[in-house]
């Protein structure tokens, strides 16, 4: 193997590297979305079972204002592109639900695309090897 080659393998690996940080980082943000959707659901379903109770309610910076919750049966919720919508408790756990089964495939892509990256990643290191090996015997040989 060439150095042109050696140093295309480098790229590669580095490419490789970067890629796969940036896969752990999506697989990282879409566990928090999940964990964030399933707390959802769980503060809806609290809600349903005491529709007269105090909550705090975050105003910024730390600060909460404690406030009491109407048993209006109603929740808005964002659903994106900056559009809310009101919805009844169970449309909007339904809506989370359905969420939530959007995020876990996106987790099983990301994750067998981490995979993918780095059996490649480990395929170039052992290569990288290789060469570093060759060379090695090629200068003492």
């Amino acid at each position: 193997m060439s150095e042109e080659q050696a140093q295309h393998l480098m790229q590669q690996l580095q490419m490789l590297e970067t890629y796969y940080g940036d896969l752990s980082q999506r697989e990282a943000t879409l566990v928090n979305v999940l964990r964030e959707a399933i707390s959802a659901i769980e503060s809806i379903k609290a809600l349903r079972e005491k529709p007269d109770s105090d909550s705090l309610v975050p105003i910024g910076m730390g600060t909460y204002v404690q406030t009491k919750i109407s048993s209006s049966n109603k929740i808005i919720l964002n659903v994106g592109a900056g559009i809310a919508m009101e919805k009844t408790y169970d449309s909007s756990i339904n809506y989370l639900e359905a969420r939530i089964k959007e995020i876990e495939v996106a987790i099983q892509d990301t994750t067998a695309r981490k995979q993918d990256a780095m059996a490649r990643l480990e395929q170039g290191k052992e290569q990288m090897n290789q060469l570093m090996q060759q060379t090695s015997e090629d200068l003492s040989g």
